[in-house]
């Protein structure tokens, strides 16, 4: 374990080797997104890309796969890293990978979301891997800390649920609101220009993502499962995926719903999905990127890290997802200048490692110590 956390170096042929076996492991996904695709593609995400270009990263995935597992062979002392992304290379071609097409897909009632999963996974960190080495706000911190196992298994449980939470909203939505005869709504809005229609939805849904948050805060027993979140005291690009089941389907429910009921078209709602799942991996990362003036308009990550601080005296502000006017116009706001909080993380609580441990601990114990005083306690 020391060796795997420790930071690694170019030139060592580590850094290669983990790049060979991440594109190897994304390549036999996609593999079985193309041999499955009504159980593992969705429907809504499948109209985002294409077939062909599907086609293109997959070859180039493969290809990739060999390319960086040579460069690790010829560097490391340790062929280890290279000997596995070399097999999944070789994997990959035998299952078919080289020679793949995509074809026309049954509509299921349910599936995974591992085509999601993948591309998602791919482009995070193809945008934050970089950005957190060349502009980092805690230089020391390392990709590889003692949490970032768990962290990607929430990361990928979220992702592949994706259709499940969309199902588990949108049909409470129409029975209950279905009776509010909205057609007049629902025509205004796909009548307005797609940017304008966009716009709207990120602030409807960012105003009911916000209390959504804030109840979590403000309510002792649901703070135990959003308390997960805050465990993380690695902010990166993986930690904002930290999110318990309850809590994830609680606030996306929250969210997607207006969407349903105003009736916003598709297109936005997908584009709105993407928009999301990349900012909030922006807010979370580490690193010190922070727009300059345009932080006062949409959060950043030093907005979000004062969100995570240690120092009580900071807590409970910063709710706000995407826009800092909704803390302002409800007094939660802070962002004092350039400086950043000391630490992220929760000093008054603890947890069990691993994603099965912290899913099953808040339902039948109280993360919290008990043996506080008062004025230790956190006020969340």
């Amino acid at each position: 374990m020391e060796e795997q956390n420790k930071r690694m170096k170019v030139g060592e042929g580590r850094i290669s080797g983990s790049i060979s076996i991440f594109l190897g492991l994304l390549s036999l996904g996609g593999i079985l997104c193309f041999k499955f695709p009504e159980q593992l593609t969705t429907s809504e995400f499948r109209e985002v890309y294409t077939a062909e270009m599907v086609e293109n990263l997959m070859l180039g995935a493969i290809i990739s796969t060999f390319l960086f597992a040579l460069v690790s062979l010829l560097l490391a002392k340790n062929k280890k890293y290279a000997v596995v992304g070399v097999t999944l290379g070789v994997l990959a071609i035998i299952l078919g990978g080289m020679t793949v097409e995509g074809r026309a897909v049954e509509k299921m009632s349910w599936s995974l979301g591992l085509d999601w999963l993948i591309l998602d996974l791919l482009v995070m960190v193809l945008i934050f891997v970089p950005i957190e080495l060349v502009f980092p706000k805690n230089k020391l911190q390392s990709k590889f800390h003692p949490e970032w196992r768990t962290d990607l298994v929430y990361f990928g449980i979220s992702h592949l649920a994706i259709q499940l939470f969309g199902v588990l909203t949108k049909k409470p939505a129409v029975a209950f609101f279905g009776w509010m005869n909205l057609e007049s709504v629902h025509q205004w809005i796909n009548d307005l220009p797609f940017v304008v229609e966009l716009l709207i939805a990120l602030v409807v849904t960012d105003f009911f993502q916000y209390w959504a948050h804030r109840f979590f805060h403000s309510h002792y027993f649901l703070w135990r499962f959003h308390s997960i979140h805050h465990s993380t005291e690695n902010m990166d690009w993986l930690a904002g995926s930290r999110t318990h089941f309850i809590d994830i389907f609680f606030t996306r429910s929250v969210s997607y719903m207006p969407l349903y009921i105003l009736g916003f078209s598709t297109l936005t709602f997908n584009v709105y999905v993407v928009f999301i799942a990349v900012h909030a991996v922006f807010i979370h990362a580490n690193t010190r990127i922070n727009l300059g003036f345009l932080k006062y308009i949409i959060t950043t990550p030093q907005y979000h890290h004062w969100h995570h601080c240690q120092e009580p005296e900071y807590y409970g502000n910063n709710f706000a997802v995407v826009f800092p006017f909704i803390d302002k116009l409800f007094g939660t706001y802070h962002l004092p200048g350039n400086e950043w909080p000391k630490g992220t993380g929760l000093v008054d609580a603890s947890f069990p490692k691993g994603f099965v441990r912290q899913f099953v601990f808040p339902f039948i114990k109280n993360p919290f110590k008990n043996d506080l005083l008062p004025e230790e306690r956190s006020d969340r």
